[in-house]
């Protein structure tokens, strides 16, 4: 994933001298191929490159186009050739990526936003009109913040630099933090107020004094395939996730695919190598890596991914790790937010670090940028635990009383559940007042918190509309709007530098699952069932057919005495999250000793909160946050280091 950042100063005055210098060298570890700067007066555009496709070698970033307009694009653009064809500019099949964009936006400005197809994001800086345009791909794949005050706009690939560099502090985004504690923030929020991203699907249009968000591209509810037969169906589905896998197998070197033996990894790999065998796909090698405990038989499932390997006749490279050792020996909650170092997000103590250290070192020596990956994959192809409940709304909103009771007696033998309970679940979707999240807040959340920020807190739930869209198709987009948060929320590393392409996310894979019945996808007590058949003899039937995986509970939320997590130190500092009106710190603390004595607590949420905590001091300790500079800095300028909370027996000792 290539990089970028600009600055634009409406009156025209250049940075500080070094100003250049400092944004490049952060930027530098994400984009190691090139140093390409646009500057003009009171305009500054940063660029480094990460090159994965041969396209990408012969581009020359930031693009200027022969109107003067200047086009900066991180991404794959997979209808290369389309545009091409429907463009009919200077343009050839080895065109690099951001020619062909830029091009399509002289032809039809932002129109051309919803033609392209692929994981991208984009600026667009105008000279003779004097506003830019930041735009990013239907799903959010890629990450594009930005700043505007009344002085300048700021954008950048990295959210580091806009903190860091503003010369300036920001006040925290209670949603944002909200939406943390429920995992995942809105997409478009940061927890900077001041800073945002970029939707998805959206193009922001910035000028001085303007400020202007659109939708450039939505899916659409009337899209509805039918099929007479379950062959056709499935053959449709070979047909969209082969081409969704294909787009994401264009590179310049050797791609890796991570093969942990679950079905959504043993998808891909399966069908990529069926693509390679039959077309050569360009030529790409298709490599593995798979990590696994002997000890966690549910954890890293070696049996079945050496089942794929078995079958495509190549093992992989295999990671033997310890989860009880590394649990016991991970690092204390917080510990990563030092002082040497910037943390923009409040992120979890890294696990497994050992793991991604030799993830990091595999990839390396064998020359990997683009990894293919099965996250996403389980909601658009019904992977959790079968309901009707979409089902059985499409047939209420519809009135087709008479398949819904055949429905209900079926699927409530096949779950054994009352048929009154199954009709309820579907019924009050529709009623505004009902919370069926099931989601509660953390008891030590101020109240007023909780109050405005519900919500964020709740995930984010929507109540079904009984007309408009059928309601399958709203649960679709819930759906969406989870993966789309979860896309944002994950962070670039710079420790393993690497362009991760998510075929479940492909765009026209997902137009596909949207417009299928519901039935084909998810059948009574059967998950996934349109994709088990459409991939039956191309997946091994024993990773196809698998029972879904345990989830292993980590250290956060094991239950046992030697691994409650201790409060140490805390009392040497006010609890910054108190002072700012988020938490209540008498629960908290009250919580902490409940926890210290063994008695019953939720230890995933306390660790989520103390994390925080900790975060908000690393906030202060760097002075970018308004909020804390009347609380002061803990450890700011002191020599002593902060103290962090421990999630092992040891740290219970040290205390005592």
């Amino acid at each position: 994933m290539s990089v970028q950042f600009g600055r634009w100063s409406f009156d025209n005055q250049p940075p500080s001298p070094d100003f250049i210098g400092k944004v490049s060298a952060s930027l530098a570890v994400y984009g190691p191929d090139s140093d390409e700067v646009y500057s003009i007066p009171g305009v500054n555009i940063l660029y480094r490159a990460f090159h994965t496709t041969r396209e990408s070698h012969h581009e020359i970033q930031p693009h200027i186009s022969p109107s003067g307009t200047v086009t900066t694009w991180d991404g794959r653009l997979d209808n290369r050739t389309d545009l091409i064809w429907e463009i009919h500019e200077d343009l050839r099949t080895s065109s690099p990526d951001v020619d062909i964009v830029a091009a399509a936006y002289e032809k039809w400005d932002t129109r051309c936003l919803s033609k392209l197809i692929g994981d991208w994001a984009l600026s667009i800086w105008n000279p003779r009109t004097r506003s830019l345009v930041l735009a990013k791909d239907p799903i959010g794949t890629r990450h594009l913040y930005y700043s505007i005050d009344n002085r300048e706009i700021t954008w950048s690939t990295i959210l580091d630099p806009l903190v860091l560099f503003a010369e300036k502090s920001f006040a925290i985004c209670e949603e944002y933090i909200a939406g943390w504690f429920s995992h995942f923030p809105a997409a478009h929020l940061t927890p900077y107020a001041g800073i945002q991203a970029v939707p998805p699907s959206s193009f922001v249009t910035l000028r001085a004094g303007q400020h202007a968000v659109r939708t450039h591209w939505d899916f659409d509810p009337e899209n509805r395939i039918r099929y007479r037969t379950d062959g056709e169906y499935e053959e449709h589905f070979r047909a969209v996730f082969a081409s969704a896998v294909r787009r994401r197998l264009r590179a310049d070197r050797p791609v890796l695919a991570e093969l942990s033996g679950g079905v959504d990894s043993s998808c891909i790999v399966c069908i990529a190598d069926a693509l390679i065998a039959c077309t050569g796909a360009e030529g790409v090698r298709l490599d593995t890596i798979s990590y696994y405990d002997d000890n966690e038989p549910n954890w890293g499932e070696k049996g079945n991914f050496v089942k794929v390997e078995e079958m495509r006749g190549r093992a992989g490279c295999h990671i033997a790790v310890n989860l009880e050792k590394d649990i016991a020996s991970d690092a204390p909650v917080g510990s990563h937010f030092g002082s040497d170092h910037f943390v923009a997000i409040p992120i979890a103590t890294p696990r497994h670090r050992e793991l991604l250290t030799r993830y990091a070192a595999h990839m390396k020596s064998e020359g990997h940028r683009v990894v293919l990956s099965g996250i996403g994959a389980e909601v658009p192809t019904g992977g959790g635990v079968p309901t009707p409940t979409p089902e059985l709304q499409d047939l209420l909103s519809q009135g087709r009383f008479l398949t819904l009771a055949r429905q209900l007696n079926g699927w409530a033998r096949k779950m054994r559940r009352s048929r009154a309970l199954l009709l309820w679940e579907a019924i009050r979707g529709f009623v505004p007042g009902i919370d069926s999240t099931g989601i509660r807040s953390a008891p030590w959340l101020h109240a007023d918190f909780v109050r405005r920020n519900h919500r964020a807190l709740c995930g984010y739930p929507r109540r079904v509309q009984i007309l408009g869209a059928r309601p399958s198709f709203q649960d679709h987009l819930t759906g969406l709007d989870f993966l789309r948060r979860l896309v944002a929320y994950r962070s670039l590393r710079p420790q393993l530098p690497s362009d991760v392409r998510l075929p479940f996310l492909d765009l026209d894979f997902l137009k596909f699952m949207y417009a299928i019945p519901r039935e084909q996808i998810v059948r009574m007590g059967e998950r996934r069932s349109l994709m088990k058949r459409a991939l039956s003899g191309i997946v091994p039937p024993e990773v196809l057919n698998r029972k879904k995986r345990a989830f292993v509970q980590e250290a956060s939320s094991r239950n046992t005495s030697s691994d409650r997590p201790c409060f140490v130190g805390m009392d040497n500092h006010p609890l910054l999250s108190s002072c700012i009106g988020m938490i209540d710190a008498n629960r908290l603390r009250e919580a902490l000793r409940r926890a210290g004595n063994d008695q019953e607590v939720s230890l995933e949420r306390l660790e989520r909160t103390l994390t925080f905590e900790f975060w908000l001091r690393h906030l202060a300790i760097h002075n970018v946050a308004l909020d804390l500079a009347s609380v002061g800095k803990p450890n700011h300028g002191s020599s002593r280091k902060p103290t962090y909370l421990r999630s092992d027996a040891v740290s219970k000792r040290s205390a005592s």
